[in-house]
């Protein structure tokens, strides 16, 4: 008796389109997630699939950076999984991991393509942090804009001052009580 084949497709953000993952492959039940590849810890959806296949079962992913973007955490993913009988087949590097067959040349690729994929998560964060400092010298408004300029605090200042309830300023400015506090600082 063959086990079911279980896909796994993960894009990092709600707008990209997951539609070219997996598109020729014939799957019993499928789990899509919209969350970055940064680490497996956070990602419900992976956490579901993981729960969800059983000895025999095949989990198919598009490429190995889907399904993480750590070395430790991608062969320590693909090691837990072939123990419990549960094969691993990656489509875009060609690479497929079975219990019981230990390939070193795919174990080779594996590590490779991990470290690859591991490296370019560092790099992502590397030009991440630069066009953040690039925008920051430009003067540009990084994160949320503030709710509250200083004239505006000066104000709210004053009138906790001379004894207004906060509940009732937050209100009047039509922002959150935690967003005034954390104005006040």
């Amino acid at each position: 008796m063959s086990g079911q084949q279980v896909g796994y497709i993960r894009v990092s953000s709600v707008d990209q389109n997951s539609d070219r993952q997996l598109v020729d492959v014939e799957l019993d039940k499928t789990f899509t997630e919209k969350a970055s590849g940064k680490n497996t810890a956070g990602r419900p959806i992976l956490a579901q699939c993981l729960a969800y296949v059983r000895e025999g079962d095949t989990i198919h992913v598009h490429s190995i950076d889907r399904l993480a973007r750590n070395l430790a955490e991608l062969q320590s993913l693909v090691d837990d999984l072939v123990s419990c009988g549960v094969s691993v087949q990656f489509h875009k590097e060609n690479l497929t991991f079975q219990a019981g067959a230990g390939d070193p040349m795919q174990r080779l690729m594996l590590q490779m393509m991990g470290a690859f994929a591991e490296f370019e998560r560092s790099m992502i964060r590397e030009r991440q942090r630069e066009g953040i400092a690039e925008a920051k010298r430009q003067g540009k408004q990084i994160g949320r804009a503030r709710k509250l300029d200083d004239d505006q605090i000066a104000a709210v200042r004053e009138r906790i001052a001379k004894g207004e309830n906060k509940k009732a300023i937050a209100a009047d400015l039509g922002i959150s009580r935690q967003t005034l506090y954390s104005a006040l600082g």
